[in-house]
Parts: C-alpha cells; sequence; structure tokens
C-alpha cells in the first residue's frame, strides 16, 4: 500500500454499514457508549439502522419494572420507524405494550415474547396485524391460548408462520390441528407441556413428515434441564453484569450504576421518552 493512501474515515461510513456495525455490539453500549463518539455515530443509532433487529432478551432478566421495560420498547421501536424485523423480549407484563409492538409490526417476521403476562382477548384482537410472522413464540404465557381463541386466531392471521413455539399452554388438539390446517409453511412446533393434545409422536410423523415437533410430552426431568440450559446458555455468554442504565435529562445516557437495580431508574429516562403509568408489576412465575 502507498504511503500516501488516505484511509476513509469510520465517522464517513454510511448509515446503514454503521448500523450492521453497532448490531454486534451489547445494548448497554450502543446506548450509552456510542453516541458519545461523534454526531454521525449518534444519528446512527438514534435512526432505524441499528434496530431492525432488536433483542433484549437479557436486559429484560435483569429489569423488574414493568415500566422500565415498557419505556425501553417503546424508545427502541419508534427509533426503528416501521422496518421493525425481529423482536426478542421477555416478561411482557400488559396488553397494553404488546398492542403498541403489534401496531408496529408492519415489517416484523420474528416475535419473541416468552413468560409474558397477556390476556386471551390481546392476543386474540391484535393478532391480525401479525400476519407477516414467519416465527411466533408464545412460550410460557400462562395466560395465553386457552379454550383454543388464541390458536383459532393464530390459525386464521399467520398463514406464513414456519415456526411456533406455544410450550406449557392450555391449547387442545382441536386448536393444533386448526393451526397445521391452516399454516401449511410449518416446520417446527413446540408443544412441550402441553398436556390437553392428545396427539403421540406416531401421528405427527405420518400426517405430517417433514416437521420437527417437540412435545406434547417431556420425555424427562433431566432432558427437560438440558433444554432449558441450552436456551439459557445464549443469555448469559457476554458475562454481563449490567442491570439498567440511568438517563439525564440532556438526552444522554448516563454511566452505569449497579445498584440501579435497587433504585429504579431517573424518571427523566430520555429524549423522546413518553408518559406511562408508574404502578409496579409483580414478575410472574415460571410454570
Amino acid at each position: 500500500m502507498e504511503e500516501n493512501c488516505k484511509l476513509r474515515n469510520w465517522d464517513e461510513l454510511i448509515p446503514d454499514a454503521l448500523g450492521l456495525i453497532f448490531s454486534h455490539l451489547p445494548l448497554q453500549e450502543v446506548l450509552t457508549v456510542v453516541p458519545r463518539v461523534c454526531k454521525a455515530w449518534n444519528r446512527a443509532v438514534t435512526g432505524p439502522y441499528c434496530w431492525q433487529e432488536i433483542d433484549i432478551e437479557l436486559w429484560c432478566n435483569r429489569c423488574h419494572q414493568s415500566d422500565h421495560l415498557d419505556r425501553m420498547l417503546q424508545l427502541l421501536i419508534n427509533r426503528s420507524s416501521g422496518s421493525l424485523r425481529k423482536l426478542s423480549v421477555t416478561g411482557l407484563q400488559n396488553d397494553s405494550i404488546f398492542s403498541f409492538i403489534a401496531q408496529h409490526a408492519g415489517s416484523l417476521k420474528t416475535l419473541k415474547v416468552p413468560r409474558s403476562c397477556l390476556s386471551n382477548s390481546g392476543v386474540v384482537n391484535e393478532a391480525e396485524k401479525l400476519s407477516s410472522l414467519t416465527f411466533l413464540d408464545l412460550s410460557y404465557c400462562s395466560s395465553v391460548v386457552s379454550h383454543d381463541d388464541e390458536a383459532y386466531a393464530i390459525a386464521r392471521t399467520m398463514p406464513k408462520l414456519k415456526r411456533l413455539e406455544i410450550a406449557y399452554h392450555r391449547v387442545s388438539a382441536e386448536g393444533v390441528l386448526k393451526i397445521l390446517s391452516s399454516c401449511i409453511f410449518l416446520q417446527f412446533l413446540e408443544l412441550r407441556g402441553c398436556w390437553d393434545v392428545q396427539l403421540d409422536n406416531k401421528f405427527f410423523k405420518e400426517k405430517f413428515p417433514d416437521m420437527k415437533v417437540l412435545g406434547p410430552r417431556v420425555i424427562g426431568f433431566y432432558d427437560m434441564i438440558n433444554d432449558w440450559e441450552d436456551c439459557c446458555s445464549d443469555y448469559f455468554s457476554d458475562g454481563s453484569d449490567y442491570l439498567a442504565w440511568e438517563f439525564l435529562e440532556d438526552g444522554e445516557m448516563g454511566e452505569f450504576y449497579e445498584d440501579e437495580f435497587e433504585h429504579g431508574w431517573d424518571d427523566n429516562f430520555y429524549a423522546d421518552r413518553v408518559n406511562i403509568d408508574r404502578e409496579l408489576h409483580i414478575w410472574p412465575p415460571s410454570p
């Protein structure tokens, strides 16, 4: 390389390229460190380029206040500006935030909301807005999929589904068959712990030989533990111990403090913050 060759500055990269690079950084760094580097990087992380895929499951496991979770989702989804393709979050505590997600789901293909407290009507009313989904995870949502209302709603409104996870739901065999008959592209179906589904592996192998079905019978305790460890391994692989961040009035993220877990966030959430209900919710027990 010639000595007088000019190298391109990082702040001159197009926002799409910066967004792709920043998407590989931890959430905390994207929100607190990157915006302070330069104006170009700040524009990249406050625009839609970094938020086409949002995965905050790990962060959700450390945030035990539903209002903080709602505000974070509203912040990041609004930044996506309608380009959101994938959302992974756990522990939603109300139907209103699920409705907010559905209203911004025009481009959404993957939605993972396990261990959330969602009502039957909340899911049914918003199902039609999720018609583009190819991957839906409602596992361990104990209030969802009872009396087959949601199963029928999924079958009626989500024909493009390729993967569906509804572990430990009160869905019947009739509801599952309705989904199977309508979602013809389905490749994977998780039914672990769906005890009312009286369909054995032989039935699935004969009727749907190209589809992988997990459950409804859990093979054994240790198998279940191993599956759970595999599922959780990705959550804690980075060794991160952060819980939440303080937000300053000037619209910039402040330094991280571990005791935010106990005291919560500053009420001055962010420049584009919204008014929310301050009532705390109890973290739901695992089924």
